[in-house]
């Protein structure tokens, strides 16, 4: 799983008729403190996430066992809204 951040949108007219009715978005990962981290990746929210949410994000195969996404090409699922992020300290 990664954390992200949703950017923005992606609107497509043509798709495959598996996608149809899916929410696809863009995401940016983010670094544990928030920062922005390099690159983009366009995700398909199984949530209902808004914009500029922090979000968990599963790749792979493991987006395709995502609640709806039996069967889906997919490559990247919004699994999660993130309310915080608790590090502990390491220990000495």
């Amino acid at each position: 799983m990664i954390i992200a951040r949703i950017v923005g949108t992606v609107v497509s007219s043509q798709k495959d008729e598996r996608l149809m009715g899916k929410k696809l978005l863009i995401v940016r990962p983010v670094n544990l403190d928030g920062t922005d981290t390099s690159g983009y990746v366009v995700a398909v929210d199984t949530v209902g996430a808004g914009f500029h949410e922090r979000v968990l994000v599963v790749a792979g195969s493991s987006a395709r066992l995502a609640t709806g996404m039996k069967d889906t090409p997919v490559d990247a699922a919004i699994v999660g809204v993130i309310d915080t992020v608790d590090i502990s300290p390491e220990s000495s």
